[in-house]
């Protein structure tokens, strides 16, 4: 199959070119020149938020599908479907459970209440941003072309958010690590090679329409995450497990202090028990937590421990004063 990627030198990008290659497609790049894209990739050059002519490079050629995973103006997606829809066979866009209505009842489908969106919206909040880029695709290839992968949490080498990297550096100092319980809350997510895996085999088979994509219920816990950590980092990190309860009581924030973890309640319900059988219907198939963490690390021992970081999004994690500070106000109750 021909693609085109939009984007597709970091993060879940690259991870779907270097699959689509893996299979021996012919995959062509746009993106602004920022990053190398992998070797066998063809190079288009632009920038989405240069206007029309940002597009220039897009203006000719022909591929059976092309996948986005913008998050910024939906007007960017707008912009590029409507230049490519008569050339292009499917459209798959790379967009989130955020599109879900605030609070997502737990258990939710790709059914639920959706956020307002507009395919003509400029710089608006992440998740009008991801319903934007949804109608946008949609409006310029139709459902029947359109396929909208509602991601969740993504984990897995080339994260550039900084999630699994700041747990997998913090284990690897070692020492008393302060771990977020209980051990056993089960956690979703996806892997970024099964999130790209997923997707094109999505695309080669014709599916359309909205798929929420991350692990099935029970794939993984906090304290597998964790777990697969100190194991593969060989630390020896005493990893201290705390209630909910007491954390908060601490003052530690959920997600960004503490990435992955949330406390029971209706943050965790929306972004931990997502309703997936229809993409595990569709062959969504996920790797087990240990390789994605052991992977992860890999890459980022490659990298001298230190992960590529979005501009576009805020630090996560404790600092070792915080972490300390944290422990003390534990110690202390």
């Amino acid at each position: 199959m021909k693609l085109l990627m939009l984007g597709g030198t970091e993060f879940v990008g690259r991870a779907v070119v270097e699959a689509a290659l893996g299979r021996g497609w012919e995959v062509t790049v746009f993106h602004r020149g920022r990053h190398v894209p992998p070797a066998g990739a063809r190079t288009l050059l632009g920038d989405r938020t240069a206007g029309p002519e940002g597009l220039a490079a897009l203006a000719g050629g022909s591929w059976d599908a092309v996948v986005d995973t913008w998050s910024a103006a939906p007007s960017a997606v707008r912009d590029a479907a409507r230049l490519l829809a008569d050339r292009v066979g499917r459209y798959a866009y790379v967009s989130s459970r955020s599109v879900y209505a605030w609070p997502p009842a737990a258990g939710l489908a790709e059914d639920g209440p959706l956020v307002e969106g507009s395919p003509d919206d400029g710089d608006v909040p992440y998740a009008e941003a991801k319903r934007g880029g949804e109608l946008a695709a949609t409006a310029a290839f139709g459902a029947d072309r359109t396929l909208l992968v509602r991601a969740g949490l993504i984990l897995g080498p080339y994260e550039n958010v900084g999630r699994l990297p700041w747990w997998l550096n913090r284990i690897a100092r070692g020492g008393p690590v302060l771990a977020p319980g209980p051990a056993e809350s089960p956690i979703q997510y996806v892997d970024v090679r099964d999130l790209a895996e997923w997707t094109l085999d999505a695309v080669a088979a014709g599916l359309s329409g909205p798929y929420n994509l991350v692990s099935p219920p029970g794939h993984a816990t906090m304290g597998g995450l964790l777990d697969a950590c100190a194991r593969v980092t060989g630390s020896g990190a005493e990893l201290r497990w705390t209630a909910p309860e007491e954390l908060l009581a601490a003052g530690a924030e959920p997600w960004t202090e503490l990435p992955v973890w949330l406390p029971p309640g209706e943050t965790y319900d929306a972004m931990h028990t997502a309703d997936v059988s229809r993409a595990l219907a569709a062959g969504l198939r996920c790797r087990p937590v240990a390789e994605t963490v052991a992977d992860t690390w890999a890459w980022l021992e490659s990298l001298g421990g230190v992960a590529p970081r979005r501009p576009d999004r805020p630090g996560v994690g404790l600092s070792p004063e915080r972490e300390a500070e944290v422990l003390a106000a534990l110690a202390g109750r």
